[in-house]
């Protein structure tokens, strides 16, 4: 055991769909290295009990906003960077530990298992000596292979979620603990005994906007992990929900147990899979839902204001492109929001580099014609041509750049230098918008995030189309495993039976099931 660990910090994250036409390049990730990385959580900085207890170096972690698949040439890019950084770490302090910071479900172009081909890199440089213990969303999609390369591996608990930090700080945790006071030995003269690793797949694929974990059965589902965890004998439990817009063998349910006493271990990871399937056929979407007309129509109907409508097929924090006009155009279309004394409706957003800039250059107050939208994801409908007032300017933004609001009749289109997701009150407010005080707000967004949710008097999921589409059969995966449901029919209970994963240091034999 290690009196006081060195661990390195490395990871890459980004939630990615295939089905959108737009690619995620190096710039979106946003990278921080070293220090950087160390002061963005707060949990292992040196006055933290982690930082105490333990010496933390950063080599490179990336969080993209999720958008479409990763480039091969960005991945290289950034994961050379990683080996790089790592390869120096290395070459001057020996390292116990490794926190792998990612998400889950970030696509490669010509890599399958994107993260566990980083992991692998990874190893290459620390060796596998070093103990790996990976913190995940849970709407990750998590391989046998993935499971192999780590020693320790942990998802969120929530949906929206509300433990990220304190995820990501369980598994450091996990790892320190597992490090300093592990109750067997060593190995090679340097790690402890790894703890045993179980893990069951399940064929449920599903998005997030039926597996909240604020409604059933979602609810009760992870409501089950800590009860598994507090069995002595196990270091962790989780379950991944995975995630349904990439087109992978890896994608769909998982559940992973880690500990020290194999049949607890395994007798847990088959429990919470059991809970998971005989639930399966109640999955249901988090709220009403209807075509977008159809939400609009309820809108207009409604006495509760502000009513909002997620407009989910295009949704950007899901992989959504962020940049189709499908949901605009009809909603300028109706003749209840011509004028500027029709309903007052909030529609966030449209990226449009080129109208951002007219709009600017024009100023607050001025009339302009500009043309947005559609400059990548043109599969439903094209770029939307505009005329109308602009209402405010703000530069500085971390991921539109500069935004603008264009009153067009009573409609206020927020349009972007490039893509952003509006999660926040403070999001509307600082461009001068008021939605409390909104007749109606549509927001390209799944789930409404819970301060969406706190404002809204009442609202609507539209089942619009697009690169994340909630109708999951007609987007057309072909490299799945099959049956799944619910593409598929189940007349018998699948096999969920638990596998013991090896070490990495191990071989893995077998195919993945």
């Amino acid at each position: 055991m290690v009196e006081r660990p060195a661990i390195a910090i490395a990871g890459l994250a980004c939630e990615t769909s295939i089905f959108t036409p737009s690619r995620t390049l190096a710039p979106a990730f946003h990278a921080k290295r070293g220090h950087e990385i160390i002061e963005k959580y707060p949990f292992i900085r040196k006055d933290a009990s982690l930082g105490k207890t333990a010496d933390w170096h950063g080599a490179l972690i990336g969080h993209a906003l999720p958008g479409g698949i990763v480039t091969r040439a960005c991945f290289e890019e950034l994961a050379g960077e990683i080996i790089d950084r790592l390869r120096a770490i290395v070459s001057s302090t020996t390292i116990h530990g490794l926190w792998y910071d990612i998400h889950g479900a970030m696509c490669v172009e010509g890599i399958d298992d994107s993260e566990a081909e980083l992991l692998h890199r990874i190893r290459q440089v620390i060796g596998h000596d070093v103990v790996v213990s990976a913190s995940m969303d849970l709407h990750g999609n998590v391989s046998r292979e993935l499971v192999h390369q780590t020693d320790l591996i942990t998802c969120y608990r929530t949906a929206p979620h509300i433990d990220v930090h304190e995820t990501k700080e369980r598994a450091c945790r996990n790892l320190v603990e597992l490090l300093t006071k592990s109750p067997v030995g060593k190995r090679a003269g340097i790690c402890p005994v790894l703890p045993i690793k179980v893990w069951i797949p399940i064929p449920v694929l599903l998005p997030g906007e039926q597996t909240s974990t604020q409604i059933e059965p979602a609810k009760h589902i992870f409501a089950a992990v800590p009860g598994a965890e507090s069995k002595r004998g196990v270091i962790d439990a989780a379950i991944w929900v995975g995630y349904p817009w990439a087109d992978e063998p890896r994608n769909r349910a998982v559940v992973v147990v880690t500990g020290w006493d194999e049949d607890t271990v395994k007798n847990e990871a088959e429990r919470l899979s059991q809970v998971f399937w005989d639930a399966h056929e109640d999955f249901d979407f988090v709220g009403p839902t209807g075509s977008f007309d159809e939400c609009v129509d309820a809108a207009m109907e409604s006495k509760k204001h502000p009513f909002f409508i997620s407009d989910s097929g295009d949704n950007p924090t899901a992989g959504g492109s962020g940049d189709m006009t499908w949901g605009l155009i009809r909603l300028l279309a109706r003749s209840e929001f011509k004028q500027s004394f029709g309903p007052t409706v909030i529609y966030a957003s449209v990226p449009g580099a080129k109208a951002v800039r007219t709009c600017v250059d024009a100023g607050i107050g001025a009339t302009v014609t500009v043309t947005a939208g559609a400059e990548v994801d043109n599969i439903h409908s094209g770029p939307l041509t505009m005329t109308g007032r602009v209402h405010a300017i703000k530069r500085g933004d971390r991921d539109a750049r500069i935004e603008v609001v264009l009153q067009v009749g009573s409609v206020f289109t927020i349009l972007t230098a490039l893509r952003k997701p509006y999660h926040h009150e403070q999001d509307f407010i600082d461009l001068d918008l008021k939605p409390r005080e909104a007749d109606i707000v549509i927001v390209k967004i799944g789930y409404l995030e819970p301060e969406l949710h706190n404002m809204a008097a009442d609202w609507r999921l539209a089942l619009s189309p697009g690169g994340v589409d909630q109708d999951l059969k007609r987007l057309g995966h072909t490299r799945i495993h099959r049956p799944m449901y619910p593409f598929d029919d189940f007349n018998e209970t699948p096999s969920l039976s638990a596998s013991i994963i090896p070490a990495s240091y191990e071989p893995l034999l077998g195919p993945e099931r």
